[in-house]
């Protein structure tokens, strides 16, 4: 999920959000039988603007159990934020938000 104001003013600073959901499990954990638990973590998230990239970012298992990622983006024109994160466990997902700017 992606939090974002909807409307900026040209050249306005706005705080972009979101919340991901994963157990970024290590694969060191035990579970209550005593069994290893596997490792379960996002891996990589890549923001892109109007299609073009904004940012990478590679995760491994020192981040926290539903990460929150948060920055500031200027915004210059108006487009769609995307947003998708991959597991290490082939999972892939993406979520999109629209700005208006005028």
């Amino acid at each position: 999920m992606i939090r974002m104001p909807a409307h900026a003013k040209k050249g306005e600073v706005v705080e972009v959000r979101s919340l991901i959901m994963n157990p970024m499990t290590t694969g060191l954990q035990k579970n209550k039988q005593g069994k290893l638990i596997p490792a379960h973590f996002i891996q990589t998230v890549t923001v892109t603007f109007a299609g073009k990239p904004l940012c990478h970012l590679d995760w491994s298992t020192a981040i926290s159990a539903n990460p929150y990622l948060a920055f500031k983006m200027r915004a210059e024109r108006s487009g769609t934020l995307a947003m998708t994160w991959k597991d290490n466990q082939g999972g892939s997902w993406t979520a999109e938000a629209k700005i208006t700017v005028a």
